[in-house]
């Protein structure tokens, strides 16, 4: 077989280790489709925008394929079998779900193997040599997974057996340091990169705390764990909570994201904050996010005075509305 019918799927964050490999694979002849797995855990930083992604397509010469994360992934969030990171973040979990999901999609894309921008030593928990073997072997991938910024630093895989892949041709780079691969970019002429960050917000302690509320829910959906990244968050009673928008944009992100049984609450009078308000809706409920909403509006930049109490607020939404529930305008 010639390496030109050769494909390869490469797990594609849009950082510089995948970025690397794909010039590494494209050096070889390797025909490449790009697989970008997205979700609600994202930070914006290392989201991947349509004219990115043509830019890639256009630079690299491969195609470029976005797959969203599923609602089953809730279900591993809560119960991760080899457990959470710092925070919230079941990396190991997370890394054999994506790869398993991958593998399904390689007869669907007519690849003959799967790469990673992975470096061995370079994430505490899923890129330790031990643990890279077990998420290869518990993904289905076995000799199917190619790292080859670290290739050198693991047992051949089998398109190095086959001759796909150049083994020489590949590199043995490891630990948390990144001048190895900046001087790589430097040789492939690559410069539009993000600086090394952590593009997961499992990882960050005030968003994994925020989930951690949330997964007090019984029904949590990926639309839920979005909004977890907008707005101000409070818990109103055990089956219900309170989003209140920080600005124009925040409030409108709100506005779209409300669903039929939600409501919506703003101040009759005075601008400010848009509050959703999400779970078990009751009128104790309804007045306590009308007070948040009152804490947080503003006039010309000062804060609404508690004597404002009695302009009220206005119920912009509610699903009383179809059950005759008429109190639209409520004073606290």
């Amino acid at each position: 077989m010639k390496k030109k019918n050769i494909k390869a799927l490469l797990m594609f964050s849009g950082g510089l280790d995948s970025l690397l490999t794909a010039a590494v694979l494209r050096r070889q002849d390797i025909a490449l489709e790009c697989l970008h797995f997205s979700g609600p855990f994202h930070s914006s930083k290392l989201k991947i925008e349509e004219e990115k992604s043509r830019k890639l397509e256009q630079d690299f010469g491969f195609k470029y394929t976005d797959m969203p994360i599923e609602e089953d992934f809730i279900q591993l969030l809560r119960n991760p079998k080899y457990g959470y990171g710092r925070n919230l973040n079941p990396c190991i979990d997370c890394r054999i779900y994506i790869l398993k999901r991958a593998k399904d999609y390689m007869a669907v894309s007519g690849a003959s193997f799967i790469a990673t921008g992975e470096v061995v030593g370079q994430r505490p928990m899923s890129q330790r040599k031990e643990m890279m073997r077990m998420i290869e072997k518990r993904s289905g991938l076995e000799g199917f997974l190619l790292r080859p910024l670290s290739a050198k630093l693991l047992a051949p895989t089998i398109p190095e057996e086959k001759g796909w892949v150049d083994r020489e041709s590949l590199y043995g780079i490891q630990g948390r340091g990144r001048k190895e691969q900046m001087a790589l970019a430097a040789e492939f002429g690559i410069t539009d990169y993000p600086n090394p960050a952590g593009g997961c917000l499992l990882t960050d302690p005030k968003f994994s705390d925020r989930l951690k509320d949330l997964l007090k829910d019984e029904d949590v959906a990926l639309d839920d764990i979005a909004l977890l990244k907008v707005g101000r968050h409070f818990r109103l009673s055990p089956k219900t909570r309170a989003i209140v928008g920080r600005n124009k944009g925040e409030n409108a992100i709100l506005s779209e994201a409300a669903r039929p049984e939600d409501a919506l609450v703003k101040m009759k009078e005075i601008p400010g904050p848009l509050t959703l308000i999400r779970g078990k809706i009751d009128e104790e409920t309804i007045n306590a996010a009308g007070r948040l909403t009152q804490r947080y509006a503003k006039i010309k930049g000062t804060p609404v005075p508690r004597s404002l109490g009695a302009g009220g607020f206005h119920l912009v939404k509610s699903p009383y509305s179809a059950t005759g529930y008429n109190r639209r305008w409520t004073s606290f």
